[in-house]
């Protein structure tokens, strides 16, 4: 039966879905079969299918299975998902090469044609992972001197300027070292390549061949022979094609793909793709079994830089080498993403990556016929690492010391770090090769921590820590540190982290809490460092320091004489931190983080609506993210601004000024509702940047997903107007459902206003400032242009109890979003604050021209929450219930416990980082050649020749002439001391010579005469 049951995909796609079945372990066909069959045992034959997958793995057993099942029978999904042997049901996903969207005629699953503009949301970049490459043109626009740098960069070989010659001489060539690069494939008889092992097409297409050339540029990257050389000719080449040649790959090709490499035994592996979507368990499950099994993932950070928050899975895996670009003068790249990351939003806090970068603007690679072509993109930074690492791989000669924990532990370690740069952009630095090679040659297994201090005062590499203080009263400062274990690939912490505050530097004036991974798996763990000041120092002012001691304890693998069987490391977090005292009320600005939602895991809408090709928020609506320029304006004007991850509930809103609440997509509790209107009442202000929503507007902007072949329809708008308005009614205020965009002058300052929405109530005895713009719902819903006049856009109202706070509305939060900004509003948002906190109504609001008088909103009915939408999925305030989604209990505030000190009367260190150095390396140990920059002299084919090593002499990395490789040097030494001798014998003469007087010459008699007579004149006379 079910022989019968399995078929290839050739249905329609409008009437079947696809699933990934996962399971709890790898099963032959047979049996995930007969584990289907039976969970769907009361389905109907017709209703579902399992999909047939031909491709190298399909010998083998298996972790997943694709199944098709009709949507009208999606019901059954719950009963695979009650199986006692399958793991997960998610849908198959289809995923993305390029930035811009395909037009392949071809496709059966997505027969709409996108007639009207607004319909075209298809593009769906965050929900693909895409390729992290541009093309050589882009380099034109990376900024300053492009073509200065271009001509500097296209010339030289990435592979010799980070002095792998040094290493090919040494006879290290990544010999031994099975290395797999994941793109389009590869040609058979390409010229640059003379070990490619194997070359595996994973697609639905019959070729192996690279139709796109971008495979075959990173296989050059790392292992070209020829021309534009590669890290590691002597490597052995695995070639994955996932990718057709229109650029399109599915969830389950790299699965099947990647169970092939663990099986193969890949030591490491090359993914220049990427994309925001960290909830694709699937993908993120296989991604931790692969470095579980000792693969090496190198993986590109992403091309959605300079915009902070963008950072692409895998590369953000704790597990995983992310790699960003930088430039051939040490720029980072301006196409680059930056962090941190955004998976530990809204209560916690991001990591640190991407983990290093290299140099990913202009590198020259194999064409994909023959030649080398120019490519810029962070994909291009990857293979630069992932040929560096397989090179370094080869050096060693224990490899069980190698690992991904250990080859990261090397790379960061070793990095060079960038000035004026922080980590939120490079990572630990630059890649060092040679010193890389250092350390990883004298390696003994151990954890380490990144970053591995903790300097609240060290500018500009430690931003955003280092851009405002600590004071008593503020919210803990968290700090998220990845654990890395290269004693094995599980560990744990023992006992619990000590903190050691130093008393002679006023370490008992800060409180620290942490938290940690319980299990550290796979290569690494968190530790979460919650910083606090101590009450004795709320009017003090001064450095605090100590340090986190924690111990981690692996199972020896192979040596068992270790205490209990188990390795351990012990290290220190050094921590520094500025305290100043607590600022007065007004100064500090609490953000509201908890109400954020973005992508993933639902479907959330940009801000702005005309943004068609980046239609997802995912960016983490954070201060430090895309709000960033926003967080610098604010600290440059004076004001301490924290962030709210929990619910309103758990602040005193005694201690701060104004509560700073923008683009909000999530519910409230009642309880927040009622708390908030009690702490404005005692004098806390609120200031609301809104954004559009309009349930038909919803509905009109949905999108066919490729990746879940099905229509999204948004949760929310820009934000989420309806629960807004319940925040708000209290004082009789509420936005509308209006849509609208345009260009308009406020107090002197050109404004833009962004898909933004209307006030429709606000009290009478308030301001508001209204303005001229275009309707753009009615240009989305029926494609027509109108001009409205007099929408309010802009309130101010002071509360009438005694001592109450001030409440300012903006219906757009596009103008202090970094986002898609055309023109900032930060001067309003200065404003706002002044009336905020100090009660000062900005003259030129209080008597603007475009004052009108406040709506009173009784002649149209309120925005109402889209029917039917499935916000509760994702929501922490709401839970469904009975078809009706209802709030959930209020959750109980978060509560840290708080370290007990274990103070140290000595000094601490005055410089926490130096090189950082691992445990028991000492890089002094492990000497390099003392000899030039090496590199082989080649010249491109001839027509018949063969493609090995065009060396004169026969001279090959890891394989040239010995005796010519001794007679070299020994005569260059020879050279050098003849040159020598001659310079200090011709010294020797110059001193020894006798220094003889010159004969003074008398002037004559005539000359000085003249000279007497003749007044000075500031000029030498002439003769």
């Amino acid at each position: 039966k079910c022989q019968t049951t399995r078929s290839r995909l050739k249905v329609s796609c409008k009437f079947y879905n696809l699933y990934i079945v996962a399971f709890n372990g790898y099963f032959t066909a047979k049996a995930r079969c007969h584990f289907i069959s039976s969970a769907l045992r009361n389905t109907e034959a017709e209703n579902w299918r399992i999909v047939e997958r031909e491709n190298p793995a399909s010998d083998y057993p298996s972790d997943f299975e694709v199944v098709q099942i009709r949507q009208d029978a999606r019901s059954r999904l719950l009963t695979l998902q009650d199986h006692p042997y399958i793991k997960r049901v998610t849908p198959q996903r289809k995923v993305f090469r390029t930035l811009k969207l395909l037009s392949d005629g071809s496709s059966s699953c997505n027969d709409t044609r996108w007639v009207q503009k607004w319909q075209s949301w298809q593009s769906s970049r965050p929900l693909r992972r895409t390729s992290l490459s541009l093309s050589s043109g882009f380099w034109h626009a990376t900024g300053r001197h492009s073509s200065r740098r271009l001509l500097r960069a296209i010339p030289r070989h990435v592979a010799q300027i980070l002095q792998a010659d040094v290493l090919w001489q040494m006879g290290h060539t990544g010999s031994g070292v099975k290395v797999a690069v994941f793109d389009t494939g590869l040609s058979e008889k390409h010229p640059h390549f003379k070990n490619v092992k194997e070359r595996t097409n994973w697609t639905n297409e019959k070729t192996l061949d690279d139709g796109l050339g971008h495979g075959t540029f990173v296989a050059g990257v790392i292992a070209s022979m020829r021309e534009c050389q590669g890290f590691a000719p002597d490597s052995e080449l695995h070639i994955f094609r996932v990718f057709t040649n229109n650029q399109v790959s599915y969830t389950s090709w790299f699965l099947d793909a990647f169970n092939y490499a663990i099986l193969k035994k890949i030591d490491v592996l090359n993914l220049s793709i990427g994309g925001p979507d960290f909830m694709d368990h699937p993908f993120v499950d296989k991604v931790w079994e692969l470095t579980a099994n000792r693969v090496i993932m190198v993986s590109a950070i992403g091309n959605d830089g300079p915009l902070y928050g963008t950072l692409n899975n895998p590369a953000d895996q704790m597990d995983v080498i992310g790699v960003g670009g930088i430039d051939f003068e040490d720029n980072i790249a301006r196409f680059s993403s930056r962090g941190m990351t955004t998976w530990e939003l809204p209560g916690g806090y991001g990591r640190v990556k991407p983990d290093i970068v290299t140099y990913g603007s202009g590198v020259r690679g194999s064409g994909m016929k023959e030649g080398c072509r120019s490519l810029s993109g962070t994909s291009v930074a990857s293979p630069v690492v992932a040929g560096a690492v397989t090179l370094l791989a080869s050096t060693v000669l224990n490899r069980e010391l190698v690992n991904p924990a250990s080859m990261k532990q090397a790379l960061i370690a070793s990095a060079r770090r960038l000035p004026g740069v922080n980590m939120f952009e490079q990572g630990h630095g630059k890649l060092d090769l040679l010193r890389a090679y250092q350390i990883l040659n004298s390696y003994r297994p151990q954890a380490s921590l990144s970053p591995s201090y903790i300097d609240l005062t060290e500018c500009p590499y430690m931003w955003p820590y280092c851009s405002q203080p600590i004071y008593y009263g503020g919210m803990p400062t968290i700090v998220n540190v990845t654990i890395l274990n290269g004693m094995g690939v599980t560990g744990r912490i023992v006992d619990k982290p000590i903190w050691q505050p130093y008393l002679p530097q006023n370490g008992d004036h800060i409180d620290v809490a942490v938290s940690y991974s319980p299990v550290l798996w796979p290569w690494a763990g968190y530790l979460a460092v919650s910083i606090s000041v101590a009450k004795k120092a709320a009017s003090w002012e001064g450095i605090a320091q100590g340090h986190v001691m924690l111990t981690v304890a692996s199972p020896a693998e192979n040596d068992v004489s270790e205490i209990g069987g188990e390795m351990i490391s012990t290290v220190k977090l050094p921590v520094k931190v500025k305290i100043v005292p607590t600022p007065p009320r007004s100064k500090r600005v609490l953000w509201d983080q908890y109400h954020n939602l973005r992508y993933p895991p639902g479907y959330f809408p940009r801000d702005n609506l005309r943004m068609k090709n980046d239609p997802l928020d995912w960016n983490g609506d954070h201060i430090h993210t895309n709000f960033r320029d926003m967080y610098q304006h604010l600290r440059s004007m004076g004001y301490f601004v924290e962030v709210l991850g929990s619910p309103i509930t758990c602040f005193d809103a005694s201690q701060y000024g104004t509560l700073l609440m923008v683009d909000s997509e999530e519910e409230y509790f009642p309880e927040e509702i009622t708390k908030l209107r009690r702490d404005i009442d005692n004098g806390l202000s609120l200031i609301i940047f809104s954004d559009w929503y309009n349930t038909s507007v919803m509905r009109k902007v949905k999108f066919y997903d490729e990746n879940t072949r099905q229509w999204w329809m948004p949760d929310t708008g820009g934000a989420n107007i309806p629960a807004l308005n319940d925040l708000i009614s209290v004082w009789g205020m509420a936005f509308s459902d209006g849509l609208y965009e345009g260009d308009f002058t406020m107090a002197d300052h050109d404004m833009y206003y962004a898909s933004g929405c209307s006030i429709a109530r606000f009290p009478e005895d308030g301001v508001v400032i209204a303005q001229t713009l275009k309707d753009q719902g009615l240009e989305v819903l029926k494609q027509e242009t109108a001009v409205v006049d007099n929408v309010p856009v802009l309130g101010l109202y002071q509360t009438p109890s005694e001592g109450g706070g001030r409440i300012a509305l903006y219906g757009d939060s596009n103008c202090i979003d970094d986002s898609h900004r055309q023109k900032d509003c930060f001067w309003l948002l200065d404003a706002l604050l002044q009336y905020t906190s100090y009660g000062v109504t900005p003259p030129s609001l209080l008597h603007s021209q475009n004052k009108v008088t406040p709506p009173a909103g009784t002649d149209k009915p309120l925005p109402e929450r889209l029917e039917g939408n499935h916000l509760y999925r994702y929501s922490k305030v709401l839970e469904a219930h009975l078809g009706d989604p209802k709030p959930r209990p209020l959750p109980a505030c978060p509560h840290l416990s708080w370290a007990k000190p274990q103070p140290l009367n000595e000094t601490a260190p005055s410089n926490l980082w130096k090189h950082q150095k691992l445990l028991s390396v000492d890089i002094d140990k492990v000497e390099l050649p003392n000899v030039g920059a090496y590199r082989p002299q080649v010249r491109p084919l001839s027509p018949g020749e063969s493609g090995a090593w065009d060396i004169p002499g026969g001279i090959m990395p890891g394989r040239y002439n010995q005796e010519v490789g001794q007679t070299i040097p020994m005569f260059a030494f020879l050279g050098a001391m003849v040159v020598l001798s001659f310079f200090v014998v011709q010294l020797t003469k110059s001193r020894s010579k006798p220094k003889r007087r010159k004969p003074r010459i008398k002037r004559p008699l005539y000359l000085q005469q003249q000279q007497q007579q003749t007044p000075h004149t500031g000029r030498n006379p002439t003769v």
